[in-house]
């Protein structure tokens, strides 16, 4: 991907989720972090927060790392705003990203702020751990299955959402396909799934003895899963054969170009890719049934290949 190579040179472990860092001071010690932030994405902004947190503390999940030491916060407050409704906007972001970090049993320790254009917030998570702690993403084996844990089609979903306000674009864009009752459905699911923790599939990876995983954002299942594919140290490829995505939002996809089918549509805080044995992915989708009430698909399996992921041709879709 155009990024991975702009920021060839910086260091290794460039396509990992988190840097990983040994300890100066203590052996046997290593330091986890990473960063993130966004722009507007839904009209909520506390849920906004919530879902910026979610994303931010999920390349630390990717990794195995389910208990994070402290987050620093990342503020904009938006200039073109009045007064009024700036304190109201960055008061409620600042507090759905606040409230998830307790959900995650975590904390907001500092952070930075500054005047944007935008209203934007993020941040940086850290934590200390020991080498066991953490599940490097290259050790994916021939012979493992992949395992999703959310839908995808959440980038359709909030265009859909945006669409509804204004029925010229509603006609234009989504060209019955879909009602805006099944097009507010969709969109309920894919902030019900952006505002989820991935940390209990951060627990799972290690109970069900997980080889590699990443989480699925911006570059969409196949640019992650490409990413992933690339940073193996076995000779193997990634399969992709099923696409679990929001019911409704392969229609809309077929009159715009989301290119969702092709597994490049963006994702907000998706969910985890983690490839384990086949019989341990069966009971990690059982436990994450049982334990965080959320269904999970085998979407792929690993094969003897040239470190590349690519889809099937006529993938298995299935609207959720």
């Amino acid at each position: 991907m155009q990024l991975l190579k702009l920021l060839e040179g910086i260091g290794e472990g460039i396509g990992m989720d988190c840097s990983v860092i040994p300890s100066k001071k203590y052996k046997d010690m290593f330091v986890v972090s990473t960063t993130d932030f966004f722009y507007p994405l839904v009209e909520d902004p506390y849920l906004q927060g919530q879902i910026a947190c979610c994303n931010v503390l999920s390349d630390m999940y990717a990794m195995g790392i389910p208990d994070v030491d402290n987050v620093l916060m990342l503020l904009a407050m938006s200039t073109d705003m009045k007064e009024g409704d700036r304190e109201t906007c960055t008061k409620l972001m600042i507090k759905g990203f606040n409230d998830q970090c307790k959900l995650a049993e975590t904390q907001v320790s500092g952070g930075q702020s500054i005047v944007n254009p935008w209203p934007m917030i993020g941040g940086v998570a850290k934590s200390i751990c020991k080498q066991e702690d953490i599940i490097m993403p290259h050790h994916a084996v021939a012979g493992d299955v992949i395992v999703l844990t959310k839908p995808l089609g959440t980038q359709v979903a909030v265009n859909v959402k945006q669409w509804s306000h204004n029925e010229e674009k509603w006609a234009g864009r989504v060209k019955n396909t879909i009602t805006k009752e099944e097009g507010m459905r969709a969109y309920r699911l894919a902030c019900d799934g952006m505002s989820h923790l991935n940390r209990t599939a951060a627990r799972l990876m290690h109970a069900h003895k997980a080889h590699a995983a990443t989480d699925i954002t911006g570059f969409g299942i196949f640019g992650h899963a490409n990413n992933l594919a690339s940073n193996q140290k076995a000779a193997v490829s990634f399969r992709i054969h099923t696409l679990p995505i929001i019911r409704g939002m392969v229609a809309v996809n077929s009159v715009n170009n989301f290119r969702l089918h092709l597994g490049l549509s963006a994702e907000t805080s998706g969910g985890l890719f983690v490839c384990l044995s086949k019989e341990n992915a069966a009971k990690f989708i059982q436990d994450m049934l049982d334990i965080d009430n959320r269904t999970c698909w085998i979407v792929g399996d690993v094969i003897e290949g040239d470190r590349k992921a690519f889809i099937d041709s006529t993938p298995t879709i299935i609207e959720i």
